[in-house]
C-alpha cells in the first residue's frame, strides 16, 4: 500500500511547495512596488492631512479616492453610506472575496504644530465652530489603501479571487441626527455582492514604533457606549440652597458613584471597564442654582456580559443618588460601537503574513485597547482581523508620544510602507489558503 501512497504524497508536496513559491514571488513583487509607490503614498497622506473633512462630509476626499481607483478599471461605487467609496478588483483566477477597509474622516480638533501641511480647516460641528484635523491617522489609512489598490491592480492576473476596497466615512461617528459609519455601510450592502469571506483592517498608532505591528486575538478593542444623565432638581437663589434641590451637587455625587462601579463592582481582572464623564452642563449665572444638570460620557467594556451589567449599574447608581436628595435622574445609553473581535482562527492563519511584511521580530501580540473602532461591525458579517501599525518615530518614548485625538498628534510616515506590504501579503496568503 505504501508504494502506491508515496507517489501521491510526492505530488501533493510538490504542488504545495510550488504554491508557496508562487506566493513568495507575489510578495516580493509587491514589496518592490511598495518601495516605488511610497513617495506617492506620502504625498496623498499629506494632501488629505492638509484638507481634512468631518464624518459624512468627506466629499473632496471621496472624489480623489474614486478618481484614483477608476484609473485601473475597477468597479467603483460612490456615495455609499453618504460619502463612502467601494471598489472591486476581480482577479484573473477563481477564489474567495477579501475585503480591505480604510476610514477617511477627520476630527473636530484644531491642529497645533508647524508641519508644512498642517490643517488650517475650520467648520461647524454640532452648532460650534471648530478646527478640523486628521488627529487619529485616518489620512494614513486612506493613502495606504489607495496604494494597495494600485499595486494589486497591476497584479490582477495573479490574484485568486476578488478584492473589495472599502473606504468608509464617519468612523468617528456621524453628526447628530444622522446615520453613518460601518453600520450604515453594512446596511447598504457593502459586505455582499460579492459576499465577503474575510475582512482586514489596520490602525496606525502614535505610540507604537515604526516598522512594528501588534495584534490581539479575540476581543481586541472596546465597545463604546455613550450616555447622558439628566438630573432634575429645583432652582433656588445661590445664597439659599436649602430652598432648592441642587442638581449640580447631585451630579458631582453621581460622577463619584460611577467610579465605584469600576473600582468596586466590576471584575476588572476579567476585562477592563472604563466610565468617563466628558461633558457637564448646567446653569447660566453664578448665584442661581439651576433646575437641571446634564452629563454626557462614554463607557468602554471588552466583555458583552459585563457591558450589560455596567449599563444597569449606571442607571441604578444615578437614579438612587438623585432620589436620596429629592431629585430625579434620567439615564439614556446608546451603543456606538461593538467590541472589536478578531476571529482567533483567522488570526492564527494570518500571523505569518504580518511577519513576512514586517519581519518576525517586529510582530507581537498586545494587550486590550480601551479605544473603540466601528470596524467591529464588519466582524458580525465575516471573520475579521484588525491590527495595529507603528507610527511612532524610532527612539521616542511611547509614554510621552502625543495621544490620538489631540492637537499634537503626530505620525512618522516611514511606517506607512509596512502597512502597504501587510495588506498585500494578507491578500496573497488568504487567497492561496482556499
Amino acid at each position: 500500500m505504501l508504494k502506491f501512497l508515496l507517489p501521491v504524497l510526492f505530488v501533493l508536496a510538490f504542488f504545495d511547495s510550488s504554491a508557496q513559491t508562487d506566493v513568495t514571488k507575489l510578495k516580493e513583487k509587491a514589496a518592490v512596488a511598495a518601495d516605488k509607490i511610497e513617495s506617492k503614498c506620502i504625498a496623498w497622506r499629506r494632501d488629505f492631512h492638509e484638507h481634512p473633512e468631518l464624518g459624512n462630509r468627506e466629499t473632496r476626499t471621496a472624489k480623489i479616492i474614486a478618481e484614483h481607483l477608476k484609473k485601473f478599471g475597477l468597479d467603483v461605487q460612490e456615495g455609499i453610506a453618504k460619502t463612502g467609496v467601494v471598489a472591486i478588483l476581480k482577479g484573473g483566477k477563481p477564489g474567495p472575496c477579501v475585503a480591505l477597509r480604510a476610514d477617511i474622516d477627520a476630527l473636530p480638533v484644531e491642529e497645533r504644530g508647524s508641519l508644512p501641511f498642517a490643517s488650517k480647516q475650520r467648520t461647524t460641528y454640532n452648532g460650534q465652530e471648530v478646527g478640523v484635523m486628521h488627529a487619529c491617522g485616518h489620512d494614513t489609512h486612506t493613502a495606504i489603501l489607495m496604494s494597495v489598490a494600485e499595486i494589486l491592480s497591476g497584479m490582477k492576473n495573479d490574484i485568486k479571487g476578488t478584492v473589495k476596497f472599502i473606504f468608509q466615512p464617519a468612523e468617528e461617528g456621524p453628526p447628530e441626527g444622522e446615520e453613518g459609519g460601518a453600520s450604515l455601510m453594512i446596511k447598504e450592502g457593502v459586505m455582499n455582492n460579492p459576499k465577503v469571506d474575510a475582512i482586514f483592517g489596520m490602525h496606525i498608532w502614535s505610540d507604537i514604533e515604526v516598522g512594528k505591528i501588534k495584534y490581539k486575538s479575540g476581543a481586541s478593542m472596546a465597545s463604546s457606549d455613550w450616555f447622558t444623565i439628566k438630573v432634575k432638581g429645583r432652582g433656588s437663589h445661590g445664597s439659599q440652597p436649602w430652598k432648592g434641590i441642587d442638581p449640580i451637587q447631585i451630579s458631582a455625587q453621581i460622577i463619584d458613584g460611577l467610579q465605584f462601579i469600576v473600582s468596586r463592582q466590576s471584575e476588572i481582572t476579567k476585562a477592563p471597564v472604563i466610565i468617563s464623564v466628558g461633558k457637564i452642563q448646567a446653569g447660566v449665572r453664578n448665584n442661581i442654582i439651576p433646575e437641571e444638570c446634564i452629563m454626557e460620557g462614554t463607557i468602554r467594556t471588552l466583555d458583552p456580559a459585563m457591558q450589560k451589567e455596567v449599563h444597569a449599574k449606571i442607571k441604578l447608581t444615578a437614579e438612587k443618588i438623585a432620589e436620596a436628595s429629592g431629585a430625579k435622574a434620567e439615564v439614556a445609553i446608546h451603543t456606538k460601537t461593538l467590541v472589536t473581535y478578531n476571529d482567533p482562527e483567522l488570526v492564527k492563519k494570518m500571523i505569518p503574513s504580518l511577519q513576512s511584511a514586517a519581519g518576525a521580530d517586529n510582530v507581537s501580540e498586545k494587550e486590550w485597547v480601551t479605544a473603540a473602532e466601528d470596524f467591529s461591525y464588519y466582524g458580525t458579517k465575516a471573520p475579521a482581523f484588525f491590527f495595529s501599525l507603528g507610527g511612532m518615530p524610532k527612539g521616542k518614548d511611547s509614554k510621552t508620544a502625543p495621544a490620538h485625538h489631540t492637537a499634537d498628534f503626530y505620525i512618522d510616515e516611514s511606517g506607512m510602507k509596512t502597512g502597504i506590504k501587510a495588506f498585500c501579503d494578507l491578500v496573497f496568503d488568504y487567497m492561496n489558503m482556499k
